[in-house]
């Protein structure tokens, strides 16, 4: 399936490669380079890039790009999920998926990829049973590593490998038994001039961590589960059950895991949170414009609006900005045309407002459109979509555990259009 794997940085340095069935040459990412300069943003470069004699598939992480070579038609999102699993793992040993952690780590990397594909296909990448294969870096055991020339790699074969719960590890023991679950909604919404929605949707996930002695058998119900009908479950989620009674029925792995994700595109449950007024206009003569905007809470379930910044990506000939921030602060980047503006904490006593003027090239002709806000936001003990764990109950176990749930909304591609 996957010939070749390689990782290249913002800057377009390559900086880490993995064959597993025949070494393809490094020009074959030349592809990919026309594709990431024809691209304004990293995140718009095509996840399928057709070459005369390969496929590169290709998602965009923490910064840095994992580009897959495939010589033979597969299903592309199969090999994307798959790339994703990759930086997940890095994630889950590292602490970050960064290129100075791989780097620092390059030895585990290339342990964790020959263990996660098989001569081009996934083999293991459940990561109880990779931590058995090969354990996660600690300070003392890399000093232990480096005195006496040892590996990371375990002696014996994973007990999950060979039992009917891969995902889960056999006699695991905790001192305080606790399951916390955490349920993310991003927010994908194109506003109009007027504020109308043009467009909205809302990607959410249930991420968990569970540490829980034994062998516990698991039940998350919800207060509203008809709000959810395009789901992916993690393997553990026995799916018969959901489907008969909407309640998700699971032995967990032990750890952190991605319980779900869920798509709504009905656009009568996605709640707006914030409204944007603004007036972006530029002037025929005297080479100048003028910029106003205002931002405020609309549909928040009264939660307080956080970690709020409004990014414009200004047209070529506006040469500087001379605005005027009631609230937080602004700048804006001569070079790469961006004006960013970093509210914080929205206070809807007294709204935060940004207005001035704009500096234009001289002589140059008035831009044909104006550009576009993109919002980003985030609101703590939320999900935007109304969606609410009811209970979690435990089975095949006598002990009491820790339970919590939090929720969290942010902005996804959140757009304002001027």
């Amino acid at each position: 399936m996957i010939h070749s794997l390689f990782l290249i940085n913002t800057s377009g340095d390559l900086f880490l490669e993995k064959h597993w069935k025949s070494v393809i040459s490094r020009s074959v990412c030349d592809y990919f380079f026309e594709a990431r300069e024809k691209a304004v943003e990293p995140d718009n470069v095509p996840p399928v890039i057709p070459t005369p004699h390969h496929y590169l598939i290709t998602i965009y992480r923490e910064k840095i790009f994992f580009v897959s070579v495939i010589q033979t038609e597969v299903p592309p999102l199969f090999v994307i999920e798959f790339l994703h699993r990759v930086a997940e793992t890095f994630q889950d040993y590292f602490g970050e998926c960064s290129e100075t952690t791989i780097k620092d780590n390059v030895v585990i990397v290339y342990e964790l990829l020959e263990e996660m594909l098989d001569n081009g296909f996934p083999l293991a990448t459940e990561s109880n049973i990779l931590k058995e294969l090969i354990r996660p870096p600690t300070i003392l055991r890399s000093m232990v590593n480096t005195i006496t020339g040892s590996s990371n790699v375990g002696e014996t074969l994973p007990t999950g490998q060979l039992s009917s719960i891969p995902w889960r590890r056999a006699g695991v023991k905790y001192t305080n038994n606790e399951a916390y679950f955490d349920v993310v909604e991003e927010i994908d919404a194109i506003l109009d001039k007027s504020g109308t929605t043009v467009f909205a949707e809302i990607q959410g996930v249930i991420d968990a961590c569970v540490k829980l002695s034994g062998m516990p058998d698991l039940t998350l119900s919800f207060m509203n589960p008809r709000l959810l009908d395009d789901v992916s479950f993690h393997p553990c989620v026995r799916y018969k059950r959901w489907e008969s009674e909407r309640v998700i029925s699971f032995i967990p792995p032990d750890g952190n895991f991605q319980l779900m994700s869920y798509h709504i595109s009905a656009q009568n449950l996605v709640a707006i949170p914030i409204y944007v007024k603004q007036n972006i206009s530029f002037f025929e003569t005297g080479s100048s414009g003028r910029l106003d905007i205002t931002v405020g809470p609309k549909q928040t379930m009264g939660k307080t609006v956080e970690c709020l910044v409004v990014t414009i990506h200004m047209p070529k000939v506006v040469l500087s900005a001379n605005l005027n921030a009631t609230q937080g602060t602004y700048n804006y980047d001569p070079v790469t045309k961006i004006l960013l503006w970093d509210i914080g904490k929205l206070n809807p006593q007294k709204l935060p407002n940004l207005k001035g003027s704009l500096s234009l090239l001289s002589g140059a002709p008035k831009p044909e459109e104006n550009p576009s806000l993109n919002i980003d936001l985030k609101i703590q003990q939320l999900a935007i979509s109304g969606l609410k764990v009811n209970r979690l109950d435990m089975y095949g176990e006598k002990y009491k555990p820790f339970k919590g749930v939090k929720y969290v909304t942010k902005a996804g591609k959140f757009q304002v259009r001027t």
